[in-house]
Parts: structure tokens; sequence; C-alpha cells
């Protein structure tokens, strides 16, 4: 089978390709002249630096594809951040869609976020059915968390348009995904930060982890068998931040967090980092109040249609942290 690849070059993006390859899949990656070269480097795949935002170029880089990987994609709080959501998350997945309608692609899987996936307290799971409510309160009305969310949701209703034209269309919403080739790092970061030292707080929410490799199969799955027009929830383990932490903890050789960080806090840094995002939107992005306010509420889900219906995998999630922490000492994070 013959792929085409979004945002190869990223964390999830590396983990798909891999697992691709060795499958035996002839993989083609699309790059821009800024895309980081570490994680696809000595792989046997072709890179193209076709732009997502020209559909023509696009329909003849599709020509003999049987299938696309559609997973490039960027949260920037910074001031051109909302037009590069947009432009990516929406204008590219729009140009993608034409251009395999186009060249008779068959299908196409898009990764999206859990971030447009309701959710709930460990024993009322959220689930693809279930949307988010009262988005003003937990996204805010504007800004770039609202942003990710929007062309998020926007590029989910795209692709599903497409469905009746010919084009079967997937769609998977990855949850906090750990493991190797995380080269920012994001989700991983919390991993990092405690192998380089103690943490002595914890955030009172919690979240719904997966490995990477999990979540990568998950994408192979879906294009393999999954129903078109369908979204998956691609998360398997519902731990509260102070649960996680410990188990991290463990795994790094270090004590456990032991005070939860206070609600008041989180609002006071929430204030503090509206303030200090004006000097540098990236560099203090996750002092954005609603990040935080989201680090202290219990936001599960459920992964069970991913593991029942296409056969995703349940990895450990002590594996999961033990691959992040290889792949960070091997990389000289820390």
């Amino acid at each position: 089978m013959k792929v085409l690849v979004t945002g190869g070059t990223g964390f999830l993006g590396a983990n798909l390709v891999r697992h691709l390859l060795a499958r035996g899949d002839e993989v083609v990656c699309t790059t821009r002249r800024t895309s980081p070269g570490l994680c696809l480097d000595g792989l046997d795949v072709v890179l193209d630096p076709t732009p997502l935002d020209d559909a023509e170029a696009l329909r003849r880089l599709l020509d003999d594809v049987d299938g696309v990987y559609h997973l490039a994609g960027t949260f920037d709080p910074g001031p051109t951040g909302e037009a590069l959501m947009r432009a990516i998350h929406v204008d590219a997945t729009r140009s993608l869609c034409e251009a395999s309608l186009a060249a008779g692609v068959q299908r196409l899987v898009l990764c999206s976020s859990s971030i447009t996936v309701g959710w709930g307290g460990l024993h009322d799971l959220g689930d693809e059915t279930r949307a988010v409510t009262d988005l003003d309160r937990y996204y805010g009305r504007s800004g770039p968390l609202r942003a990710y969310h929007d062309t998020k949701a926007e590029a989910e209703a795209l692709v599903a348009s497409y469905v009746p034209r010919g084009l079967e269309t997937v769609t998977v919403n990855p949850d906090y995904i750990l493991g190797a080739w995380d080269i920012k790092p994001t989700s991983g970061a919390m991993v990092l930060a405690m192998a380089k030292r103690w943490l002595p707080v914890y955030p009172k929410g919690g979240k719904c982890f997966q490995d990477a490799d999990d979540c990568a199969l998950g994408h192979v799955y879906a294009m393999d068998r999954g129903v078109p027009g369908e979204r998956y929830l691609l998360g398997r383990w519902n731990l509260s931040y102070r649960d996680f932490l410990g188990t991290v903890a463990s795994v790094v050789g270090r004590r456990p967090p032991a005070l939860p960080l206070p609600r008041r806090v989180g609002e006071l840094a929430g204030r503090l980092g509206a303030v200090l995002q004006r000097l540098d939107a990236h560099k203090f992005a996750g002092l954005d109040r609603y990040v935080l306010r989201s680090m202290a509420e219990e936001r599960y889900r459920s992964g069970r249609k991913a593991v029942a219906t296409l056969g995703v995998p349940e990895t450990p999630i002590e594996q999961s942290i033990e691959k992040a922490l290889r792949w960070f000492r091997d990389h000289d994070y820390y």
C-alpha cells in the first residue's frame, strides 16, 4: 500500500511512519523547509515539499496513492496563531480532501484531537458521542485554545462531508500520548521535568493517557477497518495527575509529588500568564488560564470503541513512561 503522511516529522507522525514501514507500506511524507529532520532521519521514506494549500499539486502527488494520513497540526498561541491553525487544520484539510477525491484516493484518516470530545468523571466517562458543553467557560470566547478547538471541530465536520461524495474519511481523536519521539517535547514535558528534578506539587485533575505506539496503530487500524464518517477516541488509562505523576516518579526514581496545587494558585498563575504571554506567547503558553483550569478538573474519556472495534492495543502506562524517558535520555534532553 502506498500512503501519504502529513505531519510525519512530529511526535505522533514519527511513531506512525515507523509502524507503516514495519508493515511494508510505501510512505511519502510532506515536509516544509522548517520541518525538523530528526524524526525521519535514516528512514526509507520519500520526502516531498508539496505545500498543503496547493490542491492541484497535491492531486498530482496523490495520483498513485492508496490512502492519506493527515496528522499535520499545531497549537500556536502567538499573534498569528489563529490564522495558522485555520490554515493547517481547515484549509489544508479541504485541499487534501479535494485532491484525494480528484486523484481517486480511497480513504483519508484525519488526526483531530480529544479537545473536541466531551469528558466526565471516572464513573461517567466521556466518549465520541459527547460534545463539549459550555465552550466559552472551558476554552474561552476567543484566544488560542478556543481557536484550536474550533478549527479541529471544523476539520472533523469537513472530512465527514466528503463521505457522501465518495471519499472514505475516518477521524481519530488522540488524548494524552506518551512515548518516544516527543521532540518538542509536548505530552512528555512532565516526564522530562520530573527526570530533571523533584516536583513538589501535582494538579488536582486528571486525564486519559495512551501509549504513542498504540495511538499510531489506532491510525493504521482506522485506515484498515474504521467506519467511514465515524470518529474514534484514542486513549486508554484514566488517571488523576497525582496517580500519573506518582507512577512517573516511580519510573524515574524520585519521590512522588506531595501536595495538591491549590485552585487559587492556579488562577493566580493564569492571571500572571496573561501578562507574560504578551512578552512571549510561546514560552508562557502553559500558563494560559484555561489550560491551568483544565488541569484542575477530572477530564476522563473512554477509548473502548477503538479498542473493541479497531483492536487498538492497551500498553501499560508504565511502559509508555519508560519509552519516553529512554528516548529523552538517549537524545540528551537531560
